[in-house]
């Protein structure tokens, strides 16, 4: 089998293999997207200049969330409608991990367990912003994958270091000493107590089962506040729209495996190299695409949607002055079709559409009540 160093090409060479791994309609719909993504199978056009001749062939991208191709813009878009939003106050890095005894349940029913997630840490840390009579808010961002790609729930959160007092309405810091933000065992012990009563609420798990997560301490993560509130845009650039794993980790697809980089956390984050059986491959990316519709990227408190046009001009008039001083982040220029690669003129013209080619129906083991409803999402 020759090489491919790309998840599109992998499952190119995988072919319809992929029907006998047991995955859902939806992920066969994902991988189809990835598969297809910037071929002739998706459409596009030829573009020739008109000045130097050159001609251009581009295919049309998936636009999937879960391809690693297709991040690069929606990132830089993110990240520049986020600067004009950023507070001259700390900002905190809380990272909260679900155990690995949910892992079972995660992949059976995802949607719930990482809502309860989500609404666990936020009414956590709203928890221990009422005590320090604030209205807190945050910013967070769900991955679900290890570096080897094992499941691996946890939200990042960014977390300004304080938030509205509730008697004057005003800005009121946390903490001035630049320690963390909460203490982290006492986050931990509520985290846990309440992302186990909702998990209760769900009866997915019986009682006998629920017991042991109270065996141990769960993992919460938290660093000392960013050196500056600018630093907080490069910390979204890097966490927002990442995939399970990038094409750059991917080192070759030979004799049905697959090589891979990864960071050994346990040895110090040193880099390594991690073989795989392909079907093992896919079946762990799988588990990292997110059900249809579930939203990844949240904002709470005084930074949500609905309460950001009026906190953030508060919070800004409250506070001295400080210039953030946004870093210059490796801008992704859009890319204009009518740029010449060979003469640099804006002379290319189209000269052919590509017609796009439709997906492959649902396999025949997948029910049609489940394909219907795939297809009206």
């Amino acid at each position: 089998m020759r090489q491919e160093t790309e998840i599109g090409g992998i499952l190119r060479e995988f072919g319809e293999r992929i029907e006998t791994l047991g995955l859902n309609t939806f992920q066969l719909r994902t991988f189809s997207a990835l598969r297809r993504c910037r071929t002739s199978e998706m459409g596009g056009h030829v573009d020739a200049c008109t000045e130097c001749g050159t001609v251009r062939v581009s295919y049309n991208s998936c636009r999937n969330r879960h391809c690693p191709k297709c991040q690069g813009n929606k990132r830089e878009q993110w990240i520049q409608a986020r600067n004009s939003e950023l507070l001259p106050v700390p900002y905190f890095h809380l990272v909260f991990t679900l155990p690995h005894e949910l892992n079972t349940v995660c992949m059976q029913h995802p949607k719930v367990l990482y809502g309860i997630l989500f609404k666990s840490v936020w009414e956590t840390l709203r928890l221990f912003g009422s005590k320090k009579h604030i209205n807190p808010g945050m910013i967070t961002v769900l991955h679900t994958w290890g570096q080897n790609l094992s499941l691996h729930p946890h939200l990042h959160c960014i977390v300004p270091g304080g938030g509205i007092d509730k008697k004057s309405g005003k800005w009121k810091n946390i903490r001035v000493d630049g320690k963390f933000l909460f203490p982290v065992k006492a986050l931990s012990k509520v985290f846990r107590a309440k992302y186990v009563s909702h998990l209760r609420e769900t009866a997915l798990l019986s009682q006998q089962e629920i017991e042991p997560l109270f065996s141990k301490p769960w993992v919460v993560y938290a660093k000392r506040p960013f050196a500056h509130p600018s630093h907080v845009v490069e910390y979204l650039g890097r966490y927002t729209h990442k995939v399970a794993i990038s094409n750059s980790r991917i080192i070759s697809y030979q004799n049905n495996r697959i090589s891979f980089f990864y960071k050994d956390y346990r040895h110090g984050g040193c880099k390594k190299v991690m073989e795989l059986e392909d079907t093992e491959f896919i079946r762990r990316f799988a588990h990292h695409i997110l059900p249809s519709g579930f939203v990844r990227i949240r904002h709470y408190g005084i930074l949500s949607s609905t309460s950001k046009k009026i906190t953030i001009p508060s919070i800004r008039t409250q506070l001295a002055p400080m210039e953030i001083g946004f870093i210059d982040m490796r801008k992704i220029q859009p890319f204009d079709r009518r740029i010449c690669p060979c003469c640099g003129t804006p002379t290319m013209v189209t000269i052919e559409v590509i017609k796009v080619r439709g997906p492959p129906e649902p396999t025949a083991a997948t029910s049609p009540d489940m394909a219907a409803m795939m297809n009206n999402t």
